[in-house]
């Protein structure tokens, strides 16, 4: 291989040529520090504020995003409130360090330690903890990357940052990050979006504005290439090109397996702005919209009527497809200021899901009636996320009903929708025909994590949290088990839904109803059909 081609690792398939722009790699205001024999009071104090700054900059970033970008944003705003990770900075400060100096020094440690982590997804987010660094450092010193160049066909750099993805137009370029992680968030972004990314290239000596072509199914960026390496990469475009096409279609054909069971195919979203430009005959229905999304990043909750017009908006969308819409489920890593609990010493097993909707039913009431009026516009279903007991499920009927009432005191239309239920926790999945509903659906990555007593967020037991482990699949035939016991439909909402290579172990489990990524659904469906029937 010539020494102008470079071999990385596939982040995201697709092709990108044109002037490479090479980009700085130290983050904003790195290097800047104050003097030393600064005042530790003032230090505390511009950190503090630093830290308020960057928190308000990546909201209002969160702001204008939907689905997996929302969710990885939101995931650094609550890293960055996170006490435990300002505490280094600001003991480093009382020792005599500058703010710069503490926050640099104290974020180096830390990222040294994810970037250390043996399991790939502790790697991966490490570009969070330096996004976070570098939108704390810009707060104190001011400064950033400026645009890209005109006429930039691929970006070279070090590593890239979710933030610094969200804040530059990709259409026709492409990624190529000399380190970088094929599972990071920034890989998940660009995938989600066809920009063609290659991470791992190792020192790639570019000139700025040098030609080049980047070939990311193959992994290669060509700096300076010839005649016969252009038409090479022109042959290759062509063919990757009508593969996609090839899936694009197989996302429009009935989802049928080998030996003609049919499988519904739903979709997952967050937010109504996804289904711009999504055409609804690839999908049989929405199977989850995750509505905390648009209670987070927020000054303050939304109300009613922005609630009724966002449901409204999606029973459009969707015609007399089903649209399941879950209740608010916050708590856990997914927090949300003035309405979540503080300081839980186990997020994940403590007030979160329908018991804190319970527990703040002033909120929920709110929700509750903002579906009610917007059932009779489409074929609505609600689903409760968390539930543990028969007892929670009366209590949500309880309020639908009472908020039903009120609505037609006040001669307001409405209709009860379907009530169900997320199946994540072991007690639901075992029993599932104990409760009053109306549906299931599996959150396979909570019921893996509370399966297997392994914590998603625990860099030294997240790879046991695995929804193909046998413990976790025997929990959801039983769950399929309990459905048919009880009359009611059951699908799987989790992200193992969107894995081709974990389709035909759900479907050995007896699932027939699965719901995935949008960009999931054609290869979803190629699954679907090479599966033949094989007892679970």
């Amino acid at each position: 291989m010539s020494s102008r081609i470079f071999a990385g690792q596939c982040a995201s398939a697709g092709f990108a040529e044109g002037p490479v722009h090479v980009a700085r790699s130290a983050p904003a205001g790195a290097v800047r520090h104050a003097p030393h024999q600064c005042d530790a009071d003032s230090e505390r104090a511009r950190l503090a504020g630093a830290v308020e700054t960057a928190l308000a900059a990546i909201a209002a970033l969160m702001a204008q995003q939907v689905g997996e970008a929302a969710e990885i944003l939101e995931f650094q705003t609550a890293m960055l409130a996170d006490e435990a990770l300002t505490e280094p900075a600001f003991a480093a400060i009382s020792q005599g360090a500058s703010a710069g100096e503490a926050w640099s020094g104290s974020m180096a440690a830390m990222i040294g330690d994810y970037e250390a982590a043996e399991d790939d997804y502790f790697r991966a987010r490490a570009s969070d903890l330096a996004d976070i660094r570098d939108a704390v450092l810009q707060a104190l010193h001011g400064g950033g990357e400026a645009d890209l160049p005109p006429g930039c066909g691929i970006y070279l750099a070090e590593d890239l940052t979710p933030s610094r993805f969200l804040s530059l137009d990709w259409t026709g370029k492409g990624i190529a990050l000399i380190k970088g992680s094929a599972t990071s968030h920034v890989a998940m972004l660009a995938r989600s979006r066809q920009i063609p990314m290659v991470v791992n290239l190792g020192e790639v000596p570019a000139r700025q504005g040098e030609a080049a072509l980047l070939d990311a199914a193959a992994a290669h960026l060509i700096l300076d290439p010839d005649t016969a390496e252009r038409r090479d990469f022109a042959d290759a475009e062509q063919a990757f090109r009508a593969v996609r096409t090839e899936k694009d279609l197989d996302a429009l054909r009935p989802a049928v397996t080998g030996d003609g069971e049919a499988v519904s195919v739903l979709i997952n979203i967050a937010d109504p702005s996804e289904l711009v430009d999504l055409d609804p005959a690839i999908c049989d229905g929405i199977g989850l919209v995750r509505t905390e999304l648009m209670f987070s990043g927020r000054g303050n909750l939304p109300d009613e009527e922005e609630q009724f017009a966002a449901y409204r908006t999606i029973l459009d969308w969707a015609g007399n497809r089903p649209v399941i819409i879950r209740s608010l489920d916050a708590g856990g890593d997914k927090p949300i200021p003035g309405y979540t609990l503080d300081g839980e010493t186990n997020p994940f097993l403590g007030l979160r899901g329908v018991r804190l909707s319970l527990r703040r039913p002033d909120v929920f009431r709110q929700q509750i009636r903002a579906l009610l009026r917007a059932a009779p516009f489409g074929a609505l279903k609600v689903m409760a996320p968390m539930v543990s007991t028969p007892d929670e499920m009366r209590a949500v009927r309880g309020l639908f009903e009472s908020e039903a009432d009120d609505l037609a005191r006040n001669a307001l239309p409405y209709k009860i929708p379907d009530l169900g239920m997320m199946v994540e926790v072991p007690a639901a999945a075992y029993l599932f025909d104990r409760f009053n509903v109306d549906f299931g659906s599996i959150g396979s990555n909570d019921l893996a994590q509370y399966i297997m007593a392994a914590g998603r967020d625990s860099a030294e037991v997240s790879n046991l949290a695995r929804t193909d482990d046998p413990a976790v699949l025997h929990a959801i035939a039983a769950a399929v088990e309990g459905a048919k016991r009880r009359g009611v439909s059951l699908s799987l909402c989790g992200d193992a839904a969107s894995d081709p290579a974990l389709v035909p172990a759900l479907l050995g489990t007896g699932l027939r109803a699965l719901s995935c990524a949008p960009r999931a659904v054609g290869a979803v469906k190629r699954a679907i059909g090479a599966y033949r029937g094989i007892e679970a």
